[in-house]
């Protein structure tokens, strides 16, 4: 089995999940690929999600033989045989365990932002990771839930080597993964997309994830449509609220993706507000392969315009930009070319400048919000505003690093994009 990358994953493991949903269970992600997997999971269960943040402890002079764990709340797992066996000294226990505390301490507060840890004390605990090699992290995770008070535990991942689910049958009380190939070398051959999570979108998908959930709107059902653009078909999620006045196409930047943890979180804060989205992709899964690509902005933009004018054949509302990065750029030099009437452009942390001849071409009203420490792009941005002769802002979230990572950062956003597309797309909101 194959699967496309860590969303997809999550949206199979969760089918093979469902019949825990009525068990009113916590999801928990082991960072950082698992934590994307879990994100499924725990929407699909509609359940919490949280992090679970294990320290191995390695024998010395053999890091990978692990002679405990340690996590959240104090809890410690030392395995007095390997102690012995291994002849660790007291001396090597308290200075390995020291060592992995502080970077369990500075995990947790990184990825939480200084939210509690989900209590998981008399429930149903999913341990979630985005594939399982040797067992022995996932093996301290189940060990470190059981001293935290989960009344049960379920390991779930999506591919796994036979014999490790065998053992961790032992260790769970459950074990749920959805292929287990003998020929198995590594987690990453089992995914086409199998590229690195960085921290920030950990951090994201638990801000999302954690933040108040407030009366949906009749919204219907995400529909996964094929975007015809360029002579291209692209894949993409489109959401519309009943009656919605506006839809807001997201141009994603640098590589990212319509599953961008970002741009997802943006987009349902104005699927809240009454307005449409449509989350897709600008390149082939092939053409996104090449760096080069993600800078080519005549081609993004060309890509956008083009599903612009796809757009307009299914709905009959305004239409407004949201570009992040080089998208941004894709979004303006899109919104100057003749025919796309666009009614609004929303920039975050983008590369406006990129855009470059085109900008002062633009006549759509134009937003550009910076992270107050991402000095170099706030410059860049300086300068892009003075070259645009449309209608346009400039706001700095004061704190804020390029990704807006930082507690409430990416809330901020959310509402700045949402105000400045009510104002300028709808009628009411004039």
């Amino acid at each position: 089995m194959l699967f496309d990358d860590r969303v997809d994953a999550g949206r199979r493991l969760a089918e093979a999940l469902r019949h825990l949903g009525e068990a009113d269970p916590v999801v928990l992600g082991l960072p950082r690929g698992g934590v994307p997997v879990a994100f499924e999971v725990a929407r699909a269960l509609r359940a919490p999600l949280d992090v679970i943040v294990v320290r191995k402890l390695g024998v010395p002079y053999h890091r990978e033989l692990g002679f405990g764990a340690i996590g959240e709340g104090g809890v410690r797992i030392i395995n007095d045989e390997i102690v012995r066996r291994g002849r660790v000294s007291d001396k090597d226990v308290a200075a390995v365990e020291r060592a992995e505390a502080a970077e369990l301490v500075r995990q947790a507060e990184r990825f939480r932002a200084n939210r509690p840890r989900v209590d998981v004390t008399g429930r149903t605990v999913i341990l979630v990771d985005d594939g399982i090699a040797t067992g022995s992290t996932a093996a301290a995770a189940c060990e470190v839930v059981r001293e935290q008070g989960a009344a049960r535990v379920v390991l779930a991942a999506p591919v796994a080597p036979p014999d490790a689910v065998t053992w961790l049958s032992t260790e769970a009380d459950e074990v749920v993964c959805l292929s287990t190939p003998r020929a198995f070398s590594a987690v990453g051959e089992w995914y086409r997309d199998f590229s690195q999570t960085p921290d920030e979108d950990v951090v994201a998908l638990l801000a999302q994830a954690a933040a108040p959930v407030a009366e949906p709107p009749d919204i219907d059902a995400v529909e996964e449509v094929e975007v015809e653009a360029g002579g291209v078909r692209l894949a993409g999620e489109f959401s519309v609220p009943a009656g919605a006045g506006a839809v807001v196409m997201f141009a994603h930047g640098s590589g990212s993706s319509r599953h961008s943890p970002r741009n997802r979180s943006v987009a349902a804060a104005l699927n809240r507000a009454g307005l449409g989205t449509l989350l897709f992709d600008l390149l082939t899964e092939s053409e996104a392969a090449d760096r080069a690509n993600v800078f080519d902005i005549e081609v993004l933009a060309a890509r956008l315009a083009g599903a612009t004018h796809w757009m307009r054949t299914r709905v009959a509302v305004p239409i407004g930009y949201f570009g992040a990065s080089t998208g941004a750029a894709a979004a303006l030099w899109a919104a100057a070319t003749p025919g796309t009437d666009v009614g609004a452009v929303v920039s975050r942390g983008g590369r406006p400048d990129l855009a470059g001849p085109r900008l002062p071409g633009v006549r759509a009203p134009t937003l550009l919000v910076v992270g107050g420490r991402d000095t170099t792009v706030l410059d860049l941005n300086r300068q892009a505003l003075a070259a645009l002769r449309c209608e346009s802002r400039l706001v700095v979230v004061p704190g804020a690093t390029h990704l807006f990572e930082e507690p409430g950062a990416l809330d901020e956003v959310a509402e700045l994009a949402r105000d400045w597309f009510t104002v300028h797309l709808t009628p009411q909101g004039s």
